[in-house]
C-alpha cells in the first residue's frame, strides 16, 4: 500500500463514496417492483446490488440476483419505471459521508482539480450534487450516460485526463468499490479506496488498490500537488 501520492488531479465516485444514496435508491426500486406487482426489497438487498449503474441495478433488482438479468423489453420497462420515480426520489434521503467536504476542501486548497466520475446518468448525478451542495466543489462531472461506456472501462477517466490536459499518472482516482478500482487499472491511474462504501457486499480489504483509506480527509492528507 502506497503511503503518499503526488498528483494534479483527483477523480471522484458519486453513490457510496461522496454520499449515502441507498435510501432513495432503495425508494425507487421499490416503487418500480410495485408497478411489476412485486414485494418490495429491504434497503441492505439493495445496497448490495448499487454499484454499476441504473440499468444493472434494475436487471439485479426485477432477477433478485445479484448476477440476475431479465429480457430486454422488461429491462427496458424496469429502467423507465425506475427512472421515474427516482427523479421523485434524488437527493430526498442522501447524507453526505463523514468528512467528504472537509476531504474536498482540503483538495481545492492543494490547488488539486477535481472530478465527479460516476454510472449515474448525468441528469441525476447534476441535480444531486446540487441537491446536497456538492456540485460547487467539483470542476467536472462526468455522468455514465455521457460517454459509450462507464465505469469498470477506463473510458470516463480518460475523458476526465483530457479534459484536464493530464497523464493519468498526475491523477488519482477515489472510489469505493471494485468497478472504481478496475477502471483506474484499466486507466493507468493510482486508486485510492473508502471503506464505508457499496460493493457489492464484499469487504474493500478484497479489492486491487493502491490504499484503503478511512474517509476523504484522510485520502486528502496523502496527495501532495505535483510540482
Amino acid at each position: 500500500m502506497r503511503g503518499t501520492f503526488h498528483a494534479s488531479g483527483v477523480a471522484i465516485d458519486l453513490d457510496g463514496t461522496l454520499l449515502d444514496t441507498v435510501a432513495d435508491l432503495t425508494a425507487a426500486v421499490n416503487a418500480m417492483l410495485a408497478d411489476f406487482g412485486r414485494p418490495p426489497l429491504p434497503e441492505s438487498t439493495v445496497r448490495s446490488y448499487v454499484g454499476k449503474g441504473a440499468r444493472i441495478l434494475v436487471h439485479r433488482a426485477l432477477s433478485g440476483s445479484l448476477d440476475g438479468r431479465v429480457d430486454d423489453a422488461t429491462a427496458e420497462r424496469g429502467l423507465k419505471s425506475f427512472e421515474h420515480h427516482y427523479t421523485r426520489e434524488n437527493g430526498r434521503s442522501a447524507t453526505i459521508f463523514p468528512h467528504v467536504v472537509e476531504g474536498l476542501v482540503a483538495r481545492r486548497a492543494k490547488g488539486l482539480r477535481l472530478a465527479c466520475v460516476t454510472n449515474k446518468p448525468q441528469a441525476f448525478a447534476d441535480v444531486l450534487l446540487e441537491r446536497t451542495g456538492l456540485a460547487a466543489h467539483f470542476e467536472l462531472t462526468i455522468g455514465g450516460d455521457v460517454l459509450p461506456r462507464g465505469k469498470p472501462d477506463p473510458m470516463q477517466l480518460h475523458h476526465v485526463c483530457e479534459r484536464f490536459g493530464m497523464a493519468p499518472s498526475r491523477m488519482v482516482a477515489i472510489g469505493d468499490s471494485l468497478n472504481d478500482a478496475q477502471a483506474a487499472r484499466a486507466a493507468g491511474m493510482p486508486v485510492m479506496i473508502v471503506p464505508y462504501g457499496y460493493n457489492e457486499g464484499r469487504p474493500a480489504s478484497s479489492i486491487d488498490a493502491d490504499a484503503i483509506v478511512d474517509d476523504l480527509l484522510d485520502a486528502a492528507g496523502r496527495i501532495e500537488a505535483a510540482g
